[in-house]
């Protein structure tokens, strides 16, 4: 991708499954990379097992507590030199039918997909805003930001939230040179996945996906590569489906 080569990257969620091949996949592309999870082996594991690709580092928080996304932008602030590509990528989902959802369950949803969401994307604007050199900001959304999903009421209204506020950021981010855009990707293998489904369930799933097969975390890196790269100049406030064709059905 052209213009990725020594960008600093701040990824959220960047210690597992989507994030991590995010990581990988920007260090490939020569950036610079900073990494937040919420387990400290995950963090140092993933900066160690990356090391020898180039320039990464990472520390534990949670996005969703306004004083720790503060000391995540903060700090990625500090190591990368500043931030130019924001990958807003951390992000919780259970299945639970709608009747049975506690509003316990529907704020701590909520709490990470979408406040969190707000707060580390608010923090790194204004940063890049200061710095004066544009940017650019990708927030992660879901093909079930799009469309529904049975017993995931409190995920999907998460996901829906997520493209309206990076619609509404565009509009006011754009003039300033930064550009925003959502990634809504379908079924991803991932650990969260895994832990969500059983193995019949997911190999079933893929009879609704056309092309024949579940999506893979580095087919969401290289979407997410390309939208902050220059390869992606002119898209802005729009959100990007990855989903092996299943919403066209």
């Amino acid at each position: 991708m052209r213009g990725l080569q020594g960008k600093g990257v701040l990824i959220t969620g960047g210690s597992r499954g989507i994030g991590q091949a995010t990581a990988r996949r920007f260090l490939e592309e020569g950036a610079r990379v900073f990494i937040c999870g919420l387990e400290q082996d995950e963090v140092e594991q993933t900066v160690q097992a990356f090391v020898s690709l180039g320039e990464i580092s990472g520390m534990v928080g949670d996005v969703s507590i306004e004083e720790q996304a503060h000391q995540i932008v903060e700090e990625a602030e500090r190591r990368l030199n500043g931030i130019d590509i924001l990958i807003d990528n951390a992000g919780i989902a259970w299945e639970e039918p709608f009747l049975e959802i506690t509003s316990e369950h529907w704020d701590k949803i909520i709490a990470v997909n979408l406040r969190g969401m707000f707060l580390i994307a608010r923090e790194a604007a204004k940063r890049m805003v200061a710095r004066g050199n544009g940017g650019a900001i990708v927030l992660m959304s879901s093909k079930n930001g799009l469309a529904g999903e049975v017993k995931y009421a409190h995920y999907n209204a998460s996901k829906g939230a997520v493209v309206m506020l990076m619609k509404t950021m565009a509009l006011e981010l754009g003039p300033l040179g930064i550009r925003v855009n959502a990634l809504c990707p379908g079924y991803i293998l991932t650990p969260l996945a895994e832990s969500i489904d059983s193995p019949e369930f997911i190999g079933a799933y893929v009879n609704n996906i056309p092309l024949g097969r579940l999506g893979r975390p580095e087919d969401v890196a290289a979407a997410y590569a390309f939208l902050a790269s220059d390869d992606a100049a002119f898209m802005h406030g729009t959100e990007l489906l990855l989903d092996g064709g299943q919403l066209a059905q």
